[in-house]
């Protein structure tokens, strides 16, 4: 088993309640430090699981239990230069340099603030591209995919998202073995 971190932002609950803190303990979250910050509910997990699917879904699961509403996971599924680099090991001028063609050709476009200063690109792209340029893991790639598939799967209100994200997951995983031959 692995151990995966990753945070989800929930609501739904007053934290000012008696039992705030053990309802989320009693639910499973035994392996997660709770917060309260911006009016947002963090749930701060590290979490064992035989995949990262399975991680998410169990947690997702247990912060539904605690009677809380989940609004997202995090880390973030858009990303800066420097966001990229910290995620990566690399150099923020490395991952400027790839995202203006200097260093290797067609790096994903941003898809955010495109005009601005600071433009935001979609994580799960760039870890598929760096995977496929072999300069991340496809255990990272995988795992950035998921993030993005479970804020989709979440934003839809999808009802089963352990059968949802293990099937869009090994789809992906399909399309990174076709990539990598």
């Amino acid at each position: 088993m692995k151990t995966y971190e990753f945070s989800i932002i929930a609501s739904g609950l007053d934290p000012q309640e008696d039992d705030f803190e053990a309802r989320f303990y009693d639910a499973g979250c035994d392996d997660a430090t709770i917060a309260f910050q911006k009016g947002r509910i963090i749930v701060e997990f590290a979490r064992e699981a035989d995949s990262v699917d399975a991680a998410i879904a169990s947690a997702v699961e247990c912060v539904v239990a605690a009677g809380a509403h989940v609004d997202r996971l995090e880390p973030d599924p858009l990303v800066n230069l420097s966001d990229m680099a910290s995620r990566t090991g690399m150099t923020r001028a490395a991952m400027s340099q790839y995202s203006k063609g200097q260093r290797s050709q067609d790096f994903p476009p941003p898809v955010a603030r495109v005009t601005s200063d600071s433009p935001l690109w979609e994580w799960a792209t760039v870890a598929k591209w760096l995977f496929q340029h072999g300069k991340l893991t496809r255990e990272a790639a995988i795992e950035a995919e998921a993030m993005r598939l479970a804020n989709a799967a979440i934003q839809a209100r999808e009802p089963r998202l352990r059968e949802t994200l293990q099937r869009r997951l090994k789809g992906y995983e399909a399309s990174l073995e076709k990539a990598a031959a």
